[in-house]
C-alpha cells in the first residue's frame, strides 16, 4: 500500500511539473484593436513558452522621456509620489489601450504619464507557446524630488 500510495504521489508530481502557468485577464470593457478579447494574458518570462511583450525602448529611455517630456514635473521640482500605470499590447505590437492603475495625486500628471507610454512606438507582442497574443503589461514607478524612477 506504501509503495502504491509513493507511486501516485511521484506520478502526481511529475504531472504538475510540466503545468503551465497562464494568467488571463478579464477585460470588461470594449477595447478597440485587440486581437481576441477573451485572451488577453499577462506573461511571466520565466514560465517555459511566455515572452513579455518587448517594448521598442529600454526602461533608462523611457524614465528619460518621462523626465524630460513631464511638463507637470518642470512646474512642480520637489514633488512625491508614485502610481502605476497599465498597457494592453495587441498580437500585432501595437498599444490598444494605457491607463493609469495607481493614479497620482494630480490628473493632470496621470494625463502626461499616458501620453508618454502610449506614444512608446511598435512593440515586440507577447509570445505564448510561440503564437504572438494580446498581453499586459504594468510599469510601477516613483517620483522623488520631481524624478520618475521605476519600482
Amino acid at each position: 500500500m506504501k509503495k502504491l500510495l509513493f507511486i501516485l504521489i511521484m506520478m502526481c508530481a511529475y504531472s504538475l511539473s510540466y503545468a503551465q502557468f497562464v494568467a488571463k485577464m478579464e477585460v470588461k470593457e470594449k477595447i478597440e484593436g485587440l486581437c481576441d478579447r477573451d485572451a488577453v494574458y499577462a506573461l511571466f518570462p520565466m514560465f517555459d513558452g511566455q515572452e513579455e511583450a518587448v517594448c521598442p525602448m529600454t526602461d533608462a529611455e523611457i524614465l528619460s522621456r518621462l523626465n524630460n517630456e513631464v511638463g507637470f514635473l518642470k512646474d512642480n521640482p520637489k514633488y512625491k509620489d508614485k502610481g502605476m500605470i497599465g498597457l494592453v499590447i495587441n498580437c500585432e505590437g501595437k498599444v490598444v489601450k494605457c491607463k493609469m492603475d495607481n493614479k497620482t495625486k494630480s490628473k493632470e500628471l496621470d494625463k502626461q504619464i499616458e501620453h508618454v507610454f502610449s506614444t512608446l512606438g511598435e512593440w515586440k507582442a507577447g509570445k505564448l507557446n510561440n503564437k504572438a497574443v494580446d498581453s499586459s503589461k504594468l510599469y510601477s514607478f516613483k517620483i522623488k524630488k520631481g524624478r520618475f524612477v521605476f519600482e
